[in-house]
């Protein structure tokens, strides 16, 4: 059985962000706010919890298409590959903000992302979910609740996801009501950028 904790994104309180911290780091999944839809996550270092993602996802870990969510540009060059200016210019411009982008993935990825030529990032403008990876101190891997057709109305109320995920999960954080459109994913690997999906962040930032 999960734990629903409510954290307020103007002030978050250090306490509750650090528990969902400790269970990050045991390997728990966890339900947060971002500034699009909520996200499912887990502590990128940990194998165990990375392979629980998978399944509940119902997908093979080395296929998935899981993004990263880093609480500023700083964590980049973690995972990825030198940026060039220009690249780094959409980035500076775009975030915290309601988009993912593809970026070339460099050598040190987690060894289950290791085959990975490309790695989705995210810095959501949310002070929840940001304060949880700072916390962390590494990123977490990250995919929406919400089916890839559709977004359904549960997905926007944490009682109703809690309702629904409370034996798949670890916690689930009320951070009040989230969006129902997802972030826009634009690639940034190519000669030119390429909006992949277009969600709830303005294309033009390219």
């Amino acid at each position: 059985m999960s734990e629903f904790i409510k954290i307020y994104e103007e002030n978050p309180s250090e306490a509750t962000i650090k528990k969902v911290v400790n269970v990050l780091k045991n390997g728990g999944l966890v339900i947060y706010p971002t500034d699009t839809v909520y996200g499912l996550g887990c502590d990128i270092t940990n194998s165990r919890a990375l392979e629980r993602l998978a399944k509940l996802k119902g997908i093979k870990l080395e296929k998935a298409n899981f993004s990263f969510v880093c609480s500023s540009l700083s964590n980049l060059s973690d995972y990825v590959k030198q940026i060039d200016t220009p690249t780094f210019k959409i980035l500076k411009r775009a975030l915290p903000g309601p988009y993912t982008f593809i970026l070339p993935g460099n050598n040190d990825l987690p060894k289950e992302f290791r085959k990975k030529k490309t790695v989705g990032i995210r810095v959501p403008n949310n002070t929840i979910v940001r304060q949880i990876v700072e916390q962390l101190g590494n990123p977490i891997v990250s995919s929406s609740i919400h089916d890839e057709d559709e977004v359904i109305e549960y997905s926007t109320d944490p009682e109703l996801i809690f309702e629904k995920w409370q034996n798949k999960v670890d916690v689930v954080i009320d951070g009040g009501y989230g969006e129902n459109i997802p972030s826009t994913i634009i690639d940034l690997t190519g000669n030119e950028p390429e909006v992949i999906r277009e969600g709830k962040g303005d294309v033009n930032v390219i």
